[in-house]
């Protein structure tokens, strides 16, 4: 596995592009200034030790180092033992609805944008615990495996849309069943199920679904996205909306009672996911009062520091640029390297 002892440096390379631009400004200008003097080609005779290229290879290769230079100090490492361990936690597994009528707007910048940026800050929050992913719509499956990996349950949120699933509709039974049926063997871990939809086109079983899951000690909590009042669904590389046979303009509803019934079936909490904060710290609280015991994961205890290599690279790159001159040699006048003269 490999990873970054010290992620935060590289935020030194958002600086990269602003240096490029303004190398590429300075270029300009000087060359708007020596066209004022007169024709470039004549004053390139006149001036034949000054090199027209050297200067640029200098910067980039300047470049590239101080780039290099913020991996290095964010110190790249790859695990080399790999070990199962103990911790305390709890599994939790998110089905996400990802139906048509997630894509309205009025949560911003949509249901599911909203829903998925609570589950990014919800991930983050995470300590210890394990995460799955499932995703659904009139059809449901797993996104993600419960893992201790957060950073690829991250990775694969980003890559959810409703094009995942052809079939149309919101089968939260078929959900919760799966992920029931997702959470690992081991015994005496608190597991929960957060259920995040709009709870629209409910397609019947739920409430059983989570009545079930809480006969086995599986907590099922819901979010609900979006308002009682509605909004219409943006139809995708339009400016309208969509319609139906009739040519009306669909209006999508959150089912507040129906996500209500599912999580006092299942032993949960229903929260409403506004344009507030207030579900987050809701659903943050209800998973941390959730009874943490023993669970085994699988992960690296021993990382080797990658940065040897890197260095040298920096090295023999400062190198180059310390002994490439700005001006052109007269013991090399004959080799013409960085020009296109024959």
């Amino acid at each position: 596995m490999f990873r970054f002892g010290e992620p935060t440096y590289l935020y030194l390379l958002l600086l990269l592009p602003f240096l490029a631009a303004f190398y590429l400004y300075s270029n300009y200008k000087r060359r708007k200034n020596i066209r004022r003097f007169g024709d470039p080609a004549l004053l390139a005779q006149l001036m034949p030790d000054v090199s027209k290229y050297r200067p640029d290879v200098k910067f980039w290769i300047l470049f590239a180092a101080i780039g290099l230079f913020s991996v290095l100090l964010a110190r790249p490492q790859f695990g080399s033992k790999l070990e199962t361990v103990k911790r305390k936690g709890v599994e939790v597994i998110i089905a996400l609805d990802i139906s048509n009528s997630m894509l309205a707007q009025d949560v911003q910048p949509s249901r599911l944008e909203k829903a998925k940026r609570l589950i990014s800050r919800l991930v983050d929050e995470l300590d210890n615990d394990k995460v799955g992913m499932i995703v659904f719509a009139g059809d449901a499956f797993t996104q993600l495996p419960i893992t201790s990996d957060y950073i690829s349950a991250k990775m694969f949120l980003e890559s959810i849309n409703p094009s995942l699933i052809s079939k149309q509709g919101t089968a939260i039974g078929e959900a919760i069943n799966l992920a029931t049926r997702s959470f690992t063997p081991q015994e005496g871990v608190g597991r929960a199920i957060i259920v995040i939809t709009d709870g629209e086109n409910h397609e019947g079983g739920a409430v059983e679904a989570a009545k079930a899951a809480a006969e086995k000690g599986i907590q099922v909590n819901v979010l609900g996205v979006g308002m009682p009042d509605g909004a219409p669904i943006p139809a995708e590389g339009t400016n309208d909306y969509r319609r139906d046979r009739e040519g009306n303009v669909i209006v999508t509803r959150l089912n507040e009672a129906m996500c209500q019934e599912i999580a006092k079936e299942g032993k949960g909490i229903y929260v409403r996911v506004d344009n507030s904060n207030s579900a987050q710290k809701a659903i943050n609280q209800e998973v941390n009062k959730m009874a943490k015991s023993d669970v085994e994961s699988k992960v690296y205890t021993e990382f080797n520091e990658q940065f040897q290599a890197i260095a040298w690279i920096i090295l023999l790159l400062l190198l180059a640029e310390i002994l490439i001159l700005d001006r052109k040699n007269p013991l090399f006048k004959n080799i013409h390297l960085f020009s296109n003269k024959k």
